[in-house]
Parts: C-alpha cells; sequence; structure tokens
C-alpha cells in the first residue's frame, strides 16, 4: 500500500461539517448547537473546507482526530 501524506481534520470540523451540509442547518443553528459564536463556527467550516480540498486536490488521506480542549 502507498504511504499518503494526510491532512487532519478534528472533531469539531467534522461536527460543524455535518450539521451544515447534512442537517442542512443554517449558520446560527450550527453555532448554537455546537455551543459558539457564528464567527468561530465560519473559522471552524473554512479550515475545514480547506483541509478538505486540499486532500482532494493534492491525493492526501484525511485522517480524523480528536482535538485537545485548552484550559
Amino acid at each position: 500500500m502507498r504511504m499518503l501524506d494526510e491532512v487532519e481534520l478534528t472533531t469539531e470540523e467534522i461536527e460543524a461539517l455535518r450539521l451544515k451540509n447534512i442537517k442542512n442547518l443554517n449558520q446560527a443553528d450550527c453555532a448554537e448547537k455546537m455551543n459558539t459564536s457564528q464567527s468561530t463556527l465560519q473559522r471552524i467550516l473554512c479550515s475545514a473546507y480547506k483541509k478538505i480540498t486540499q486532500a482532494l486536490i493534492e491525493g492526501k488521506a484525511i485522517k480524523i482526530t480528536k482535538q485537545i480542549k485548552e484550559k
């Protein structure tokens, strides 16, 4: 098996994508469900879209990782 470079998506990014694109919620509802602001949700979605695009265009694997919350 060929070793692929990876891009890492956090579980937070996956959840934002799920709510926005699978559940078809608007941005305000997504942010509310994730207990975050709309601007933070937008940042999370932009990061996820960029990583997915990079994986598709550059032929990289997508790895889902748990996000470590800072105290």
